[in-house]
């Protein structure tokens, strides 16, 4: 598979600009009907726009998988957030999600740092608080946020430079979700 197929790529976040005009027989072998619909969807969104867009559910992506798997639920929460945050569509936000889900699956251990860090360069400080209450949110959609999500978004958290209390006070509002909380060691169950 030819990295140059990555939706980073075909959303800006790399130096060609040039795909669209590509002819066909140079896109990857891997090309999909997916990668296609995603791109016409967001071919007409400003292209630092759809870059914020691509790594913000990149990250939401990254945060889902943590434990290896993704629940329905986890899926639903994530389309439901990039719809809203994004100004996207229900269908728009589903194959963002679909695409970044997919991406994190084939790519994560080579883009999951530089996704973070390209998120930090581009996402305000608010922007990146909201994240972190989104990666909760989508972490806890299944009623419960493993200590390997709850890592995973604290690894977020340190490549966006944002302060631990941050990160503890967002943390603060999920703990109820907590999987370490729910049965401390030395609890009877």
């Amino acid at each position: 598979m030819r990295a140059a197929a990555t939706l980073w790529e075909f959303l800006g976040l790399t130096k060609s600009q040039d795909w669209q005009k590509r002819p066909r027989g140079e896109w990857a072998a891997a090309e999909t009907e997916t990668v296609r619909k995603i791109v016409e969807a967001l071919g007409q969104m400003e292209p630092e726009r759809a870059r914020y867009i691509a790594a913000f559910a990149y990250l939401l992506s990254r945060v889902a998988r943590a434990d290896l798997k993704i629940s329905p639920e986890e899926e639903l929460e994530m389309e439901r957030i990039v719809s809203e945050r994004g100004g996207l569509s229900k269908e728009q936000a589903a194959l963002v999600v679909q695409i970044a889900r997919n991406q994190n699956r084939l790519f994560g251990a080579t883009e999951n740092f530089l996704v973070g860090r390209e998120f930090d360069r581009i996402a305000t400080r608010a922007q990146k608080i909201a994240l972190l209450h989104c990666l909760y949110a989508v972490s806890s959609a299944d009623k419960s946020i493993s200590a390997t999500e709850d890592h995973e978004i604290r690894e977020i958290a340190r490549e966006l430079k944002l302060d631990h209390s941050d990160y503890i006070d967002v943390r603060l509002a999920f703990r109820e979700y907590l999987s370490v909380l729910k049965n401390p060691p030395g609890s009877e169950s």
